[in-house]
């Protein structure tokens, strides 16, 4: 919906406009003097675990992490809180105080918020950044011949529902917990180095949209087709079990119906692998478009950083489907 309602606004033509929405990138990119450029982004949604802390935590580093998947270091932020005008205030202290761990972690500075009254608990932040104009990474720039890098597993979206229906088990929300409270800054950072500038060709992160979604922005942006092989992706512990029993997020439904016409499955795989690469997940990994001639070197230096990092795939030339996956 939001894609076709962004589609028919008129365009401002700022010359300092590096990155804007009309380009489905993690965030903007306002150039501000030769060698500075701010990145700019927003994200809050409703509470996705019980517990009050670590909701804001999770909040704080799905925010952070659209700076990161620019290759940008966050530096200020501005917290958004929708809480019930008779909520426990203890509450919002804790999610408040939650999110502000993650930030202090990130070395990002909370300058101050928003709050209104709202029968529904929402929170999250708006962060902005810095980068060199010239370092800026999108999700277009994709060459074929390219090796595609996943730097956290699926699952989170389907492991949520069953946490909200009651039916999660212990060490699924353990797994999905510390994915989703993990940020992207080590992994970053690693990407940014200077060895691997002009080597790594193409960086977004995997959210709301799913690895389908952003993988299909990334095809269309860089006009090439991603090759993913489905056994390699990485999945979180209970993911599959989740779709089986039918703990499936309204959110990866429609991220199916919006983007499957742009896959081609080929070969055998189960109906819930196929699934779960549609999955809407919160604060997930980096995917990485890099040269094959480095993509050994960089794994190893996001291993040695903590970084989960897979190989998942490919970058290959256009063809008629933008996304093959293969068992």
């Amino acid at each position: 919906m939001l894609d076709a309602v962004l589609g028919k606004l008129a365009r401002q033509h700022d010359p300092n406009v590096l990155v804007g929405f009309d380009k489905a990138d993690d965030a903007g990119v306002y150039q501000i003097a030769p060698e500075t450029a701010l990145v700019q982004t927003v994200d809050f949604f409703t509470p996705i675990v019980d517990d009050p802390f670590t909701f804001g935590q999770i909040a704080a580093v799905n925010a952070l992490s659209d700076v990161y998947a620019m290759g940008g270091r966050p530096l200020s932020s501005l917290a958004l809180v929708c809480f019930p005008e008779k909520g426990d205030i203890a509450v919002l202290e804790q999610i408040l105080a939650g999110g502000l761990s993650k930030m202090m972690e990130a070395g990002c500075t909370v300058v101050g918020g928003h709050s209104i009254r709202d029968p529904e608990i929402k929170f999250g932040y708006s962060v902005t950044g810095t980068i060199h104009p010239a370092r800026v990474l999108t999700n277009g720039g994709a060459q074929p011949g390219d090796v595609l890098l996943l730097t956290k597993a699926l699952g989170t979206g389907v492991i949520s529902t069953a946490i909200k229906r009651q039916q999660a088990e212990s060490d699924w929300v353990d797994a999905a917990t510390k994915s989703m409270t993990a940020l992207n800054r080590a992994a970053a950072e690693v990407v940014t180095r200077a060895e691997w500038q002009g080597k790594v060709h193409a960086m977004t992160d995997v959210t709301g949209f799913g690895l389908i979604g952003h993988a299909r922005e990334m095809a269309i942006a860089s006009n090439v087709s991603l090759e993913i092989h489905a056994s390699q992706v990485p999945l979180l512990p209970g993911a599959l079990d989740c779709v089986r029993a039918g703990y499936v997020p309204g959110g990866l439904n429609a991220n199916r119906d919006f983007a499957e016409c742009v896959v081609e499955y080929r070969g055998k795989m189960p109906a819930e692998l196929k699934t779960v690469m549609f999955d809407p997940q919160t604060a997930g990994g980096l995917l990485i478009s890099v040269a094959e001639s480095v993509a050994g070197q960089l794994i190893s230096a996001l291993q040695t950083a903590g970084v989960a990092v897979r190989q998942i795939g490919a970058v290959n030339p256009k063809a008629a489907k933008l996304i093959q996956v293969s068992g």
